[in-house]
């Protein structure tokens, strides 16, 4: 059996700053790493699907060190857009991955337990867009070639749409290219992305295409055709991504807040009310 943790932008600051002046994104950041390292029965890695930072500031990295290497277990790293490829080789060197290219975009393969993970990076310099490019696209055609295990592919920018304009507009660009590779592959059983910031399930290129909440401040849900860029408040959570062979790849959201509970469906024995019969 197999747990891995998803958490996505993050939006981390330098210290004693808040993210778009009202949210605190590294005081929800620790309570997420709090969450995690309390995850029961425990995780097997930890994906971060980009926009790690906010502005790529080598402080935020810093922070972002400090939080993410508590964790014993792989934490597996890819660029958003609010990051760069450069920044995060340059200041999260130690992480698994990171180091496998040594210019460009940062890409990579990992086995965790009979799950693979593919991290690709869809980080384009000065452009809110997302893009893959052509020699990833081949190394990522390669990859794929070579390996028939369970396999999740983790990129920041969504290659399908969500109905949510202003996001949907900062896509990935090659989205039509990443298809044409992944559609013959069916060990590819999830796309790991990030940028909505809210939880998001939907199909591309007949896979099951998963966006994770942010562990902060979460895109207002308007899908009217010209809805404006909004953020609000609403419970910060992370995906559960489990593997076992009894019930392949199923995926969970879980909540980083703690909630009352958890109680018993039933009385105690000799103590009933009509209607308490076990359904």
């Amino acid at each position: 059996m197999t747990h891995i943790a998803q958490i996505t932008d993050l939006h981390l600051r330098p210290r004693g700053l808040a993210c778009y002046r009202v949210s605190d994104t590294n005081m929800m950041a620790e309570r997420a790493v709090r969450s995690l390292l309390a995850y029961s029965p425990g995780l097997d890695a930890v994906i971060m699907t980009g926009d790690l930072t906010d502005r790529d500031d080598p402080r935020e990295y810093a922070v972002a060190r400090a939080l993410l290497e508590r964790f014993d277990i792989p934490v597996f790293l890819m660029p958003g857009n609010h990051d760069s490829s450069d920044g995060m080789r340059r200041e999260m060197a130690g992480f698994p991955g990171i180091g496998e290219t040594s210019d460009g975009k940062i890409h990579y393969a990992a086995m965790v337990n009979d799950v693979r993970i593919i991290a690709l990076d869809t980080h384009l310099p000065g452009r809110p867009h997302g893009q893959l490019g052509h020699e990833q696209l081949s190394w990522l055609q390669e990859t794929l070639s070579g390996n028939d295990a369970p396999t999740m592919i983790a990129l920041h920018h969504p290659p399908a749409l969500s109905g949510i304009a202003h996001m949907d507009a900062m896509g990935l660009l090659d989205a039509p290219a990443l298809a044409e590779v992944i559609a013959p592959h069916p060990q590819v059983q999830r796309l790991l992305c990030g940028h909505l910031h809210r939880p998001i399930i939907a199909e591309f290129a007949g896979k099951i295409m998963t966006l994770a909440p942010s562990t902060g401040h979460q895109v207002e849900l308007d899908l009217s055709p010209d809805g404006a860029a909004m953020f609000r408040f609403e419970p910060p959570a992370y995906f559960v991504h489990y593997h076992s062979e009894k019930t392949g790849l199923v995926t969970h959201m879980a909540y980083v807040e703690n909630f009352p509970g958890p109680y018993h469906f039933f009385a105690d024995e000799g103590v009933s009310w009509p209607g308490d019969e076990p359904r």
